[in-house]
């Protein structure tokens, strides 16, 4: 009995070591031949971090670009979805809610026009893309806000519209907008 705790305890120590003290360390070791994709890839602007480039933002002013809608508050320490079918009532009123609000902040577009990922939250709740046509579509109204000619905006987003490896195009939000108000 005796010999069989005192095997229990000495593997508990040596697991608790190896995976919550060696494993943890080697990974972050690794991590930093890969520095880009190992702290979350921070996004600075005058020497302060304003984002990470994986992790979307609420964007909800006029003036700025908006991103994918979150299920999580764009809380990176919860991802995830609202793991509400496409046939929900709650999830069907959510979008319906999110369609409304876009047209009435984007006069002239029509419900059929409006991408998708405009008005579906990600399966991350953090995505910080969207796709080309998703900016595109929103060039008329920040044109407006700031009063900024709309083929200035237009270059812009193509400027900031990145491929990817299956040859989507889509746009990071927040570099776009940093981009945005960086504009002379």
């Amino acid at each position: 009995m005796i010999k069989n705790l005192r095997s229990s305890l000495i593997l508990t120590v040596i697991l608790i070591v190896m995976f919550g003290a060696i494993y943890p360390l080697m990974i972050y070791g690794i991590g930093m031949f890969f520095p880009d994709n190992s702290v979350g890839s921070p996004i600075e602007k005058d020497g302060k971090i304003v984002g990470f480039k994986n992790i979307g933002q609420n964007f909800a002013d006029d003036t700025y670009f908006w991103g994918r809608p979150s299920a999580v508050g764009y809380n990176a320490a919860s991802t995830g979805g609202s793991n509400k079918g496409p046939t929900n009532p709650d999830y069907l009123t959510e979008v319906q809610a999110r369609i409304d609000t876009f047209l009435v902040h984007n006069p002239g577009v029509r419900k059929e026009d409006i991408p998708a990922e405009l008005v579906t939250a990600s399966g991350s709740g953090i995505d910080p893309h969207i796709t080309l046509n998703g900016a595109l579509i929103q060039v008329k109204r920040v044109s407006a806000a700031r009063n900024i000619p709309e083929e200035r905006l237009t270059i812009l987003v193509q400027e900031n519209t990145e491929k990817l490896f299956l040859g989507e195009e889509v746009v990071n939000v927040l570099k776009l907008n940093l981009a945005l108000d960086n504009l002379k």
